[in-house]
Protein backbone atom coordinates (compact mmCIF):
# COMPACT_ATOMS: atom_id res chain seq x y z
CA UNK A 1 0.00 0.00 0.00
CA UNK A 2 2.80 2.26 0.26
CA UNK A 3 2.57 4.00 -3.14
CA UNK A 4 -0.46 5.53 -2.47
CA UNK A 5 0.68 8.28 -2.02
CA UNK A 6 4.11 7.93 -4.01
CA UNK A 7 2.87 7.04 -6.90
CA UNK A 8 0.42 10.14 -7.10
CA UNK A 9 3.06 13.02 -5.86
CA UNK A 10 5.57 11.02 -8.71
CA UNK A 11 3.10 12.00 -11.54
CA UNK A 12 2.40 15.18 -10.15
CA UNK A 13 5.21 16.74 -12.63
CA UNK A 14 2.98 15.61 -15.51
CA UNK A 15 -0.38 17.07 -14.84
CA UNK A 16 -1.59 20.39 -14.87
CA UNK A 17 -2.08 21.39 -11.32
CA UNK A 18 -3.65 24.51 -12.52
CA UNK A 19 -6.76 22.57 -13.77
CA UNK A 20 -6.26 20.21 -10.73
CA UNK A 21 -6.73 23.69 -7.98
CA UNK A 22 -7.08 22.51 -4.96
CA UNK A 23 -6.51 18.77 -5.60
CA UNK A 24 -2.74 20.05 -6.16
CA UNK A 25 -2.54 21.88 -2.89
CA UNK A 26 -3.17 18.64 -1.05
CA UNK A 27 -0.80 16.56 -2.64
CA UNK A 28 1.83 19.03 -2.26
CA UNK A 29 1.23 18.64 1.35
CA UNK A 30 1.97 14.90 1.29
CA UNK A 31 5.22 15.57 -0.88
CA UNK A 32 6.81 18.18 1.26
CA UNK A 33 8.51 16.49 3.66
CA UNK A 34 10.20 14.50 0.68
CA UNK A 35 10.79 17.19 -1.30
CA UNK A 36 13.16 19.19 1.28
CA UNK A 37 15.53 16.97 1.43
CA UNK A 38 15.09 16.08 -2.49
CA UNK A 39 15.83 19.83 -3.40
CA UNK A 40 18.64 19.80 -0.89
CA UNK A 41 20.23 17.35 -2.71
CA UNK A 42 19.80 19.07 -6.17
CA UNK A 43 22.18 21.48 -4.76
CA UNK A 44 25.04 19.59 -4.41
CA UNK A 45 24.20 16.54 -7.47
CA UNK A 46 23.49 16.96 -10.98
CA UNK A 47 20.52 15.35 -12.24
CA UNK A 48 22.73 13.14 -14.69
CA UNK A 49 24.29 11.55 -12.19
CA UNK A 50 21.92 11.09 -10.32
CA UNK A 51 20.31 9.01 -13.02
CA UNK A 52 23.42 7.22 -13.85
CA UNK A 53 23.51 6.36 -9.80
CA UNK A 54 20.15 4.75 -10.15
CA UNK A 55 21.09 2.81 -13.50
CA UNK A 56 24.73 1.69 -11.71
CA UNK A 57 22.11 0.01 -8.76
CA UNK A 58 19.74 -1.81 -10.89
CA UNK A 59 22.87 -3.05 -12.54
CA UNK A 60 24.38 -4.31 -9.05
CA UNK A 61 21.30 -4.95 -7.04
CA UNK A 62 20.52 -8.45 -7.66
CA UNK A 63 17.31 -8.05 -6.02
CA UNK A 64 14.11 -9.72 -6.93
CA UNK A 65 16.25 -12.51 -9.27
CA UNK A 66 15.10 -15.14 -8.12
CA UNK A 67 12.68 -17.65 -10.05
CA UNK A 68 10.32 -20.45 -9.93
CA UNK A 69 8.69 -22.44 -11.58
CA UNK A 70 5.71 -20.64 -13.24
CA UNK A 71 1.84 -21.35 -13.66
CA UNK A 72 -1.31 -19.35 -14.01
CA UNK A 73 -4.44 -19.73 -12.06
CA UNK A 74 -7.71 -18.40 -13.57
CA UNK A 75 -10.03 -15.89 -11.83
CA UNK A 76 -13.69 -16.22 -11.10
CA UNK A 77 -13.87 -13.15 -14.12
CA UNK A 78 -11.02 -14.96 -16.00
CA UNK A 79 -8.18 -12.84 -15.02
CA UNK A 80 -5.03 -14.98 -15.42
CA UNK A 81 -2.96 -14.86 -12.20
CA UNK A 82 0.94 -15.46 -12.70
CA UNK A 83 2.82 -17.59 -9.73
CA UNK A 84 6.06 -19.52 -9.41
CA UNK A 85 6.67 -22.16 -7.05
CA UNK A 86 9.85 -23.11 -5.19
CA UNK A 87 9.74 -27.08 -4.45
CA UNK A 88 11.32 -28.37 -1.33
CA UNK A 89 14.87 -30.12 -2.09
CA UNK A 90 14.64 -33.89 -2.12
CA UNK A 91 16.13 -35.49 0.74
CA UNK A 92 18.68 -37.88 -0.39
CA UNK A 93 17.98 -41.37 -0.47
CA UNK A 94 19.60 -43.30 3.00
CA UNK A 95 21.56 -46.55 2.65
CA UNK A 96 18.82 -48.97 3.44
CA UNK A 97 16.86 -47.28 0.71
CA UNK A 98 19.21 -47.25 -1.77
CA UNK A 99 20.03 -50.98 -0.76
CA UNK A 100 16.28 -52.25 -1.44
CA UNK A 101 15.10 -51.29 -4.38
CA UNK A 102 11.54 -53.38 -2.87
CA UNK A 103 11.81 -50.44 -0.34
CA UNK A 104 11.60 -48.15 -3.08
CA UNK A 105 8.94 -49.79 -5.11
CA UNK A 106 6.34 -49.55 -2.43
CA UNK A 107 7.49 -46.11 -1.58
CA UNK A 108 6.60 -45.73 -5.24
CA UNK A 109 3.34 -47.59 -6.25
CA UNK A 110 2.26 -48.03 -2.77
CA UNK A 111 0.08 -45.41 -0.51
CA UNK A 112 0.35 -41.97 -2.40
CA UNK A 113 2.45 -39.81 0.25
CA UNK A 114 0.61 -36.50 2.11
CA UNK A 115 1.36 -33.45 0.74
CA UNK A 116 3.80 -31.62 1.74
CA UNK A 117 3.02 -28.09 3.40
CA UNK A 118 2.97 -25.26 0.69
CA UNK A 119 3.57 -21.61 1.88
CA UNK A 120 1.25 -18.62 0.02
CA UNK A 121 2.66 -15.48 0.09
CA UNK A 122 1.00 -12.49 -0.78
CA UNK A 123 2.16 -9.06 -1.86
CA UNK A 124 0.91 -5.53 -1.14
CA UNK A 125 -0.25 -3.04 -3.12
CA UNK A 126 1.59 -1.67 -5.93
CA UNK A 127 4.70 -4.28 -5.51
CA UNK A 128 4.89 -7.88 -6.87
CA UNK A 129 5.97 -11.58 -6.30
CA UNK A 130 9.65 -10.30 -5.76
CA UNK A 131 9.20 -7.91 -2.52
CA UNK A 132 9.66 -10.83 -0.78
CA UNK A 133 12.79 -11.52 -2.23
CA UNK A 134 15.30 -12.05 0.92
CA UNK A 135 12.38 -14.31 2.77
CA UNK A 136 12.39 -16.07 -0.53
CA UNK A 137 15.97 -16.82 -1.00
CA UNK A 138 16.25 -18.28 3.05
CA UNK A 139 13.24 -20.50 2.74
CA UNK A 140 14.21 -21.96 -0.62
CA UNK A 141 14.58 -25.68 -0.68
CA UNK A 142 13.25 -25.71 2.78
CA UNK A 143 10.03 -25.80 2.35
CA UNK A 144 7.21 -25.64 -0.68
CA UNK A 145 6.73 -21.79 -1.82
CA UNK A 146 4.06 -19.92 -3.91
CA UNK A 147 4.57 -16.78 -5.02
CA UNK A 148 1.73 -14.73 -6.75
CA UNK A 149 1.34 -11.29 -8.32
CA UNK A 150 -2.17 -10.10 -7.69
CA UNK A 151 -4.80 -9.08 -10.21
CA UNK A 152 -3.18 -6.25 -12.41
CA UNK A 153 0.29 -6.11 -10.62
CA UNK A 154 3.90 -8.16 -11.53
CA UNK A 155 3.49 -10.62 -14.25
CA UNK A 156 -0.49 -11.05 -13.89
CA UNK A 157 -3.03 -9.93 -16.35
CA UNK A 158 -4.89 -6.83 -15.55
CA UNK A 159 -8.21 -7.80 -13.95
CA UNK A 160 -11.03 -8.15 -16.56
CA UNK A 161 -14.10 -7.03 -14.55
CA UNK A 162 -12.07 -3.58 -13.66
CA UNK A 163 -11.63 -3.12 -17.78
CA UNK A 164 -15.23 -3.90 -17.50
CA UNK A 165 -15.65 -0.75 -15.10
CA UNK A 166 -16.24 -2.91 -12.05
CA UNK A 167 -14.41 -1.66 -9.00
CA UNK A 168 -11.97 -3.56 -7.79
CA UNK A 169 -12.57 -4.69 -3.64
CA UNK A 170 -10.53 -6.87 -1.00
CA UNK A 171 -13.29 -9.76 -1.84
CA UNK A 172 -12.53 -9.81 -5.11
CA UNK A 173 -8.59 -10.24 -4.06
CA UNK A 174 -9.85 -13.29 -1.71
CA UNK A 175 -11.55 -15.17 -4.32
CA UNK A 176 -8.14 -14.35 -6.70
CA UNK A 177 -5.82 -15.84 -3.21
CA UNK A 178 -8.47 -18.58 -3.50
CA UNK A 179 -7.66 -19.39 -7.13
CA UNK A 180 -3.97 -19.49 -6.64
CA UNK A 181 -4.22 -22.00 -3.84
CA UNK A 182 -6.66 -24.40 -5.72
CA UNK A 183 -4.27 -24.59 -8.55
CA UNK A 184 -0.85 -24.19 -7.45
CA UNK A 185 -1.47 -26.02 -3.76
CA UNK A 186 -4.77 -28.07 -4.68
CA UNK A 187 -3.80 -30.44 -1.24
CA UNK A 188 -1.88 -30.11 2.16
CA UNK A 189 -1.44 -28.10 4.59
CA UNK A 190 -1.22 -24.56 3.90
CA UNK A 191 0.69 -21.47 6.00
CA UNK A 192 -0.66 -18.07 4.70
CA UNK A 193 1.48 -15.13 4.58
CA UNK A 194 0.82 -11.61 3.80
CA UNK A 195 2.12 -8.27 3.46
CA UNK A 196 -0.36 -4.92 3.41
CA UNK A 197 -2.94 -5.67 0.92
CA UNK A 198 -1.62 -9.38 1.32
CA UNK A 199 -2.36 -9.56 4.80
CA UNK A 200 -6.18 -7.75 3.49
CA UNK A 201 -6.29 -10.68 1.19
CA UNK A 202 -5.94 -13.73 3.57
CA UNK A 203 -8.47 -11.87 5.65
CA UNK A 204 -10.87 -11.49 2.60
CA UNK A 205 -10.39 -15.11 1.72
CA UNK A 206 -11.00 -16.58 5.74
CA UNK A 207 -14.19 -14.64 5.72
CA UNK A 208 -15.93 -16.17 2.36
CA UNK A 209 -13.65 -19.76 2.61
CA UNK A 210 -13.98 -20.57 6.56
CA UNK A 211 -13.96 -24.17 6.07
CA UNK A 212 -10.40 -23.90 3.83
CA UNK A 213 -9.06 -21.95 6.79
CA UNK A 214 -10.39 -24.74 9.05
CA UNK A 215 -9.14 -27.81 7.43
CA UNK A 216 -5.83 -26.56 5.41
CA UNK A 217 -4.12 -23.66 7.60
CA UNK A 218 -1.41 -24.61 9.54
CA UNK A 219 -0.59 -20.96 10.20
CA UNK A 220 -1.03 -17.48 9.16
CA UNK A 221 1.79 -14.62 8.70
CA UNK A 222 0.08 -11.20 9.08
CA UNK A 223 2.98 -8.34 7.94
CA UNK A 224 2.00 -4.83 8.09
CA UNK A 225 -1.44 -4.93 7.09
CA UNK A 226 -4.84 -3.38 8.98
CA UNK A 227 -8.36 -5.44 9.32
CA UNK A 228 -10.23 -1.55 8.75
CA UNK A 229 -10.24 1.60 9.31
CA UNK A 230 -7.45 2.54 6.96
CA UNK A 231 -9.65 5.83 6.66
CA UNK A 232 -8.10 7.26 9.47
CA UNK A 233 -4.13 7.05 8.69
CA UNK A 234 -2.54 10.70 8.39
CA UNK A 235 0.58 9.70 6.53
CA UNK A 236 2.29 11.71 9.31
CA UNK A 237 1.09 14.44 8.19
CA UNK A 238 -0.58 17.50 10.36
CA UNK A 239 -4.87 17.46 10.12
CA UNK A 240 -5.35 19.95 8.00
CA UNK A 241 -3.25 18.71 5.25
CA UNK A 242 -4.20 14.68 5.99
CA UNK A 243 -7.90 16.33 5.70
CA UNK A 244 -7.37 17.85 2.39
CA UNK A 245 -6.03 14.77 1.44
CA UNK A 246 -8.69 12.48 2.07
CA UNK A 247 -10.96 14.76 0.27
CA UNK A 248 -9.33 15.26 -2.90
CA UNK A 249 -7.07 12.24 -3.57
CA UNK A 250 -9.76 9.77 -4.87
CA UNK A 251 -11.07 12.44 -7.41
CA UNK A 252 -7.30 13.20 -7.84
CA UNK A 253 -6.84 9.07 -8.74
CA UNK A 254 -9.20 8.91 -11.15
CA UNK A 255 -8.41 11.94 -13.37
CA UNK A 256 -4.63 11.00 -13.53
CA UNK A 257 -5.98 7.24 -13.98
CA UNK A 258 -7.67 8.52 -16.98
CA UNK A 259 -5.02 10.52 -18.47
CA UNK A 260 -2.29 7.10 -17.79
CA UNK A 261 0.20 7.91 -20.26
CA UNK A 262 0.71 11.54 -19.79
CA UNK A 263 1.09 10.92 -16.30
CA UNK A 264 3.72 7.79 -16.47
CA UNK A 265 5.82 10.88 -18.39
CA UNK A 266 5.74 12.86 -15.63
CA UNK A 267 6.41 10.12 -13.12
CA UNK A 268 9.74 9.30 -14.81
CA UNK A 269 10.90 13.21 -15.17
CA UNK A 270 10.14 13.47 -11.54
CA UNK A 271 12.20 10.64 -10.48
CA UNK A 272 14.09 12.80 -7.49
CA UNK A 273 10.53 13.21 -5.80
CA UNK A 274 9.78 9.83 -6.35
CA UNK A 275 12.48 8.12 -4.47
CA UNK A 276 12.45 10.88 -1.70
CA UNK A 277 8.20 9.66 -1.41
CA UNK A 278 9.09 5.85 -1.72
CA UNK A 279 12.00 6.51 0.64
CA UNK A 280 9.67 8.23 3.41
CA UNK A 281 7.09 6.16 3.14
CA UNK A 282 8.53 2.75 2.90
CA UNK A 283 11.69 2.60 4.82
CA UNK A 284 11.89 3.74 9.29
CA UNK A 285 15.37 3.87 9.92
CA UNK A 286 18.31 6.11 7.49
CA UNK A 287 20.78 3.77 6.52
CA UNK A 288 18.31 1.82 4.26
CA UNK A 289 21.08 -0.04 1.41
CA UNK A 290 20.81 2.48 -1.09
CA UNK A 291 20.46 -0.69 -3.76
CA UNK A 292 17.40 -2.20 -1.57
CA UNK A 293 15.74 1.23 -1.40
CA UNK A 294 15.84 1.27 -5.23
CA UNK A 295 14.98 -2.07 -5.47
CA UNK A 296 11.52 -0.60 -3.70
CA UNK A 297 11.54 2.17 -6.68
CA UNK A 298 11.56 -0.46 -9.59
CA UNK A 299 8.98 -2.32 -8.05
CA UNK A 300 6.47 0.85 -7.25
CA UNK A 301 7.59 2.34 -10.65
CA UNK A 302 6.43 -1.15 -12.59
CA UNK A 303 2.63 -0.28 -11.24
CA UNK A 304 0.54 2.01 -13.78
CA UNK A 305 -1.18 4.61 -12.53
CA UNK A 306 -4.84 3.71 -13.70
CA UNK A 307 -3.81 0.53 -11.52
CA UNK A 308 -2.96 2.24 -8.47
CA UNK A 309 -6.59 4.30 -9.03
CA UNK A 310 -8.31 0.98 -9.52
CA UNK A 311 -7.17 0.12 -6.41
CA UNK A 312 -7.16 3.13 -3.69
CA UNK A 313 -11.39 2.93 -3.01
CA UNK A 314 -10.80 -0.47 -1.45
CA UNK A 315 -8.69 0.10 1.14
CA UNK A 316 -10.72 2.99 2.87
CA UNK A 317 -13.79 0.56 2.42
CA UNK A 318 -11.96 -2.67 3.66
CA UNK A 319 -13.15 -3.87 7.26
CA UNK A 320 -12.15 -7.78 8.12
CA UNK A 321 -12.14 -7.27 11.63
CA UNK A 322 -15.12 -9.89 11.89
CA UNK A 323 -13.30 -12.54 9.81
CA UNK A 324 -9.94 -12.71 11.84
CA UNK A 325 -11.33 -15.23 14.47
CA UNK A 326 -11.09 -17.60 11.97
CA UNK A 327 -7.59 -17.56 12.47
CA UNK A 328 -7.61 -18.10 16.00
CA UNK A 329 -7.39 -21.96 16.04
CA UNK A 330 -3.36 -21.84 14.23
CA UNK A 331 -0.06 -20.03 14.86
CA UNK A 332 -0.21 -16.61 13.86
CA UNK A 333 2.39 -14.08 13.47
CA UNK A 334 1.03 -9.92 13.65
CA UNK A 335 4.00 -8.27 12.30
CA UNK A 336 4.93 -4.54 12.05
CA UNK A 337 7.70 -1.55 11.90
CA UNK A 338 7.30 1.09 14.54
CA UNK A 339 7.58 3.79 12.12
CA UNK A 340 5.04 2.45 9.29
CA UNK A 341 3.07 5.48 8.29
CA UNK A 342 0.81 3.67 5.52
CA UNK A 343 -0.47 0.97 7.74
CA UNK A 344 0.75 1.61 11.27
CA UNK A 345 1.40 -0.17 14.20
CA UNK A 346 -1.36 0.20 15.92
CA UNK A 347 -3.65 -1.55 13.33
CA UNK A 348 -1.21 -4.27 14.07
CA UNK A 349 -1.58 -4.00 17.81
CA UNK A 350 -5.55 -3.81 16.78
CA UNK A 351 -5.57 -7.23 14.89
CA UNK A 352 -3.29 -8.93 18.26
CA UNK A 353 -5.98 -7.62 20.55
CA UNK A 354 -8.64 -10.26 18.47
CA UNK A 355 -5.86 -12.84 18.39
CA UNK A 356 -4.43 -12.58 22.04
CA UNK A 357 -2.38 -16.14 21.68
CA UNK A 358 -0.56 -14.26 18.76
CA UNK A 359 3.33 -13.51 18.56
CA UNK A 360 2.95 -9.80 18.12
CA UNK A 361 6.16 -8.12 16.43
CA UNK A 362 7.05 -4.46 16.49
CA UNK A 363 10.30 -3.98 14.64
CA UNK A 364 12.42 -0.62 16.08
CA UNK A 365 13.15 1.74 13.09
CA UNK A 366 11.39 0.30 10.78
CA UNK A 367 8.96 1.01 7.94
CA UNK A 368 6.22 0.02 5.65
CA UNK A 369 8.67 -2.28 3.90
CA UNK A 370 9.69 -3.89 6.99
CA UNK A 371 10.32 -7.02 4.66
CA UNK A 372 13.00 -5.65 2.81
CA UNK A 373 14.15 -3.13 5.72
CA UNK A 374 14.91 -5.14 8.25
CA UNK A 375 14.60 -8.80 6.16
CA UNK A 376 16.73 -10.89 9.10
CA UNK A 377 14.19 -10.68 11.50
CA UNK A 378 11.02 -10.83 9.29
CA UNK A 379 12.72 -14.17 8.22
CA UNK A 380 13.32 -15.07 11.31
CA UNK A 381 10.22 -14.94 12.71
CA UNK A 382 8.91 -16.62 9.95
CA UNK A 383 11.10 -19.18 10.22
CA UNK A 384 9.81 -19.71 13.88
CA UNK A 385 6.64 -19.64 12.80
CA UNK A 386 7.15 -22.66 10.31
CA UNK A 387 8.80 -24.70 13.00
CA UNK A 388 6.06 -24.00 15.72
CA UNK A 389 3.36 -25.03 12.58
CA UNK A 390 5.38 -28.21 11.56
CA UNK A 391 6.21 -26.97 8.25
CA UNK A 392 9.53 -27.64 8.54
CA UNK A 393 11.85 -29.12 10.98
CA UNK A 394 14.00 -27.18 13.48
CA UNK A 395 17.05 -25.85 10.94
CA UNK A 396 19.33 -22.89 10.14
CA UNK A 397 17.53 -21.25 7.74
CA UNK A 398 20.64 -19.57 6.73
CA UNK A 399 21.74 -15.60 6.17
CA UNK A 400 20.43 -15.14 3.04
CA UNK A 401 17.73 -13.20 4.75
CA UNK A 402 20.20 -10.84 5.16
CA UNK A 403 21.31 -7.28 3.02
CA UNK A 404 24.45 -8.10 3.79
CA UNK A 405 24.87 -11.36 1.90
CA UNK A 406 24.61 -11.60 -1.90
CA UNK A 407 21.35 -12.90 -2.59
CA UNK A 408 20.66 -16.38 -3.15
CA UNK A 409 20.31 -17.29 -7.18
Amino acid sequence: MVAATANVAGAAGAANWRRAGIAGAAIGVLAAGAAAGVAVERLTVGRGMRKKARLALDATGPYGSLRGTPGRAVADDGTELYYEVDEVEAAPATADESASSGTRRRRLFGRKAPAPVTVVFSHGYCLGQDSWHFQRAALRGLVRAVYWDQRSHGRSERGRSQADGVPVGIDQLGRDLKAVIDAAAPEGPLVLAGHSMGGMTMMALADQYPALIRDRVAAVALIGTSSGKLGEVNFGLPVAGVNAVRRVLPGVLKALGSQAELVEKGRRATADLFAGLIKRYSFGSKDVDPAVARFAERLIEATPIDVVAEFYPAFTEHDKSGALPGFRDVPVLILAGDKDLVTPSSHSEAIADVLPDAELVIVPDAGHLVMLEHPETVTDRLADLLVRSGAVPAANVGGHGSTAQQPGR
